[in-house]
């Protein structure tokens, strides 16, 4: 990033001491997220299915000086989410600033091919998933302060 335009990212405001939770961090729009709540000097902490993608991304993160890290969850997984939060809590010595809902999931078939499977899969990811994170996280947030949520939709959901 060039000098004046970091300069003048400073002027507009600053996120300094600030920690953020993305979750679908590694691609997309989450990807976009960390890149840029990191550049305004945030800590964040991401999540992705993809551990080889995850380590990728964290790699661009630390040659970039951003100051990120992640770890490996399924959202669909009410035991990974627990974890996810117990991450995040060590991460951040119990404190959570900004909990960003992102991750999203979607199987593209006719309706009569899906299997329940599949719709389980998408609703504990897609609305499940957002809705329980809220409530690990509240004390997270309360104890910042400063707490903010932001959901991410799509009309795919």
């Amino acid at each position: 990033m060039a000098e004046t335009e970091m300069g003048c990212r400073e002027q507009r405001w600053s996120l300094k001491g600030m920690t953020a939770l993305v979750t679908g961090g590694t691609r997309g729009i989450g990807f976009a997220i960390v890149e840029e709540l990191a550049g305004f000097g945030a800590r964040v902490y991401t999540c992705s299915r993809n551990e080889k993608e995850l380590n990728e991304r964290i790699k661009e993160w630390e040659i970039k000086g951003f100051n990120v890290r992640g770890s490996v969850c399924d959202l669909s997984s009410q035991d990974d989410r627990q974890k996810l939060i117990g991450s995040v809590t060590s991460a951040f010595e119990g404190k959570l600033n900004i909990l960003v809902n992102n991750a999203a999931t979607i199987t593209l078939r006719k309706s009569l091919d899906y299997t329940l499977e599949d719709y389980s899969f998408m609703m504990n990811t897609n609305f499940k998933s957002p809705y329980h994170l809220c409530q690990l996280a509240h004390p997270l947030l309360k104890a910042s302060g400063n707490g903010n949520i932001v959901f991410i939709s799509s009309v795919a959901d």
